[in-house]
């Protein structure tokens, strides 16, 4: 099951009409768009649910119908940025290839997600604490998959000799730091201006990570 698409993409232009699985599909995308402006701009605890209809243009009745909460909503928004990258960029660690390979890979791919969702992840780092128990474990569980997939690609690196001796836990977590960091500035208004910022921070991690 993916996460929420934020921005809703527009039904197929074959003619024929959306089908109701596919409108309420872009209804809820549209609607957690919606509420990551709103509350990127104003923070979660000072918007409510007629905030985030008024900022759809729906009737509150018509929010409900898709989302029973705010939580909720904000629940859609950080799986964005956690179940996402899991289904999207993991898969990169298992092509063929080598540790260094995969794991370049898996950088361009987390940077240009960074990018389609710069405001999601500046919502979840400063909203998730909001969250309920439930999915905030939810979420922390995806978190810690995709560390610990960067983790193992690391001590691969570092057993087949391509990286230095490091200890592969504290290396995980700074990269990942690093990387996520670029979401509070990135912009990219073109793909080259994206692979600057990925051939920086690939040469400034493959520089500390090589022998």
């Amino acid at each position: 099951m993916l996460g929420e698409e934020v921005g809703a993409r527009e039904a197929p232009s074959s003619g024929t009409p959306p089908n109701r699985e596919t409108r309420t599909r872009l209804r809820r995308a549209e609607i957690v768009a919606a509420a990551t402006q709103v509350f990127a701009a104003r923070g979660y605890g000072g918007v409510g649910m007629r905030d985030i209809a008024d900022a759809v243009g729906i009737r509150g009745a018509s929010l409900y119908h898709h989302f029973p909460s705010k939580e909720e909503i904000l629940f859609a928004i950080c799986l964005t940025v956690t179940r996402e990258p899991v289904e999207e960029n993991l898969p990169l660690l298992d092509a063929a290839g080598t540790p260094s390979e995969r794991l370049a890979a898996l950088v361009r791919a987390h940077i240009r997600h960074l990018r389609r969702r710069r405001l999601e992840y500046q919502v979840g780092a400063h909203e998730r604490t909001s969250l309920t128990a439930e999915h905030l474990a939810e979420t922390d569980q995806y978190r810690h998959y995709y560390n610990r997939r960067v983790r193992e690609v690391l001590a691969a690196g570092m057993r087949a000799g391509e990286f230095r001796e490091l200890d592969p836990k504290i290396t995980a977590l700074g990269m990942l730091d690093m990387l996520n960091g670029v979401a509070a500035w990135i912009r990219g208004d073109s793909d080259a201006d994206v692979e600057a910022v990925e051939q920086t921070y690939l040469t400034l991690l493959f520089d500390g990570l090589h022998p």
